[in-house]
């Protein structure tokens, strides 16, 4: 059996009137500034833990788990509300602990769970980290201005996950056979070749995530549209659709934390080119029929979130932007020290 709490960390049951919540904390003996770190899919709090134990002695590093996922409580995901049931429950487990203003920190799902709880609830917000976040334009299915491919979002949602992939972690494959957690996580989470001392936590923290239509990956839709499917209303892989997810209203803020964006140059997730991009997948000639660049093109997540942001500035908020080379999905577990001191400047300013 694999110990995944790390030295230095505890383990929290934050009671909200939402859920119950897995909380996991490096405290601190005086607490100046507080971190809420929130994950991405197919992950939880662990994933956080390294960094959140180099962080300054006076910060309050706190990580929660997304329902669903981690050891917090297993609930329906409504994707109709876009990521609101995640940013919601957030927002309720700060209120749980009284926490006040925090700094905020989100990775890919979890970065696009930030944005909305900046938005919903912008008083709870000091300053926002986005590490390979989701584009604020959602997953798939958007030109560069966020418009839609389809009206219906086609090839986005719940039919885009591989059902060997979720079958794998049903069961909790723990093997590196090709489709397993484990070499997803070798090939997409992090740049190829690089290695981990702790990567049995980190795919015992991919295991924890619940499957079915309710969670992940959620339910689909038929389409007229290629490749024959669009979102359903039902779990994580919904959330993100462009037809429920879109959080470039921060622009339109009146009040405007600073934030900071982080990615790697090798994001096989979030980038312009993703894999987990089925157009990008058409094009590539893995799946058959794809109709074009002209009817569905690879969306350009990266391009959408620096012309978001871009904006955001333009309207009077500080954006820095860290782009990591030699690095993929994870720049937090890829370049440590360039992610904690970064992050580290943020919360002095």
């Amino acid at each position: 059996m694999v110990d995944t709490i790390f030295p230095g960390i505890e383990v929290r049951r934050v009671r909200t009137p939402r859920l119950l919540a897995n909380v996991l904390e490096r405290p601190s003996d005086a607490p100046a500034r507080t971190v809420v770190f929130v994950h991405g899919n197919v992950s939880s709090s662990l994933f956080w833990q390294p960094l959140m134990l180099t962080l300054p002695a006076d910060v309050r590093a706190l990580a929660v788990d997304l329902r669903g996922f981690g050891d917090s409580e297993t609930l329906p995901v409504d994707a109709t509300r876009g990521v609101r049931d995640f940013s919601d429950d957030v927002a309720s487990v700060i209120d749980a602990m009284d926490l006040g203003e925090v700094h905020l920190v989100g990775w890919s799902l979890g970065g696009g769970v930030a944005m909305q709880l900046l938005l919903d609830r912008p008083e709870l917000v000091a300053t926002l980290t986005l590490q390979a976040p989701v584009s604020p334009d959602g997953f798939g299915g958007t030109r560069l201005d966020g418009g839609l491919l389809a009206s219906d979002a086609a090839g986005t949602g719940g039919g885009g996950a591989n059902p060997d992939f979720v079958s794998r972690i049903a069961r909790g494959d723990r093997s590196d056979e090709a489709g397993s957690p484990r070499a997803v996580f070798r090939s997409s989470y992090v740049v190829p070749g690089f290695e981990s001392e702790h990567e049995d936590i980190w795919v015992e923290s991919m295991l924890t995530t619940k499957t079915g239509v309710d969670n992940y990956p959620g339910d689909s839709a038929q389409s007229e549209h290629w490749p024959g499917f669009a979102p359903g209303g039902r779990g994580v892989l919904n959330t993100l659709a462009p037809t429920h997810f879109n959080t470039t209203a921060i622009v339109d803020l009146d009040r405007k934390p600073p934030i900071l964006w982080i990615h790697g140059t090798h994001d096989a997730i979030v980038g312009d080119a993703s894999f987990f991009d089925l157009n990008q997948l058409g094009k590539a000639g893995l799946i058959p029929g794809w109709p074009g660049d002209d009817v569905a093109p690879p969306q350009p997540m990266i391009a959408q979130t620096r012309a978001v942001l871009a904006r955001y500035s333009d309207s009077g908020g500080r954006v820095t932007e860290l782009e990591l080379e030699n690095c993929g999905h994870s720049p937090h577990l890829e370049h440590p020290d360039a992610f904690r001191d970064a992050l580290v400047a943020m919360l002095s300013d």
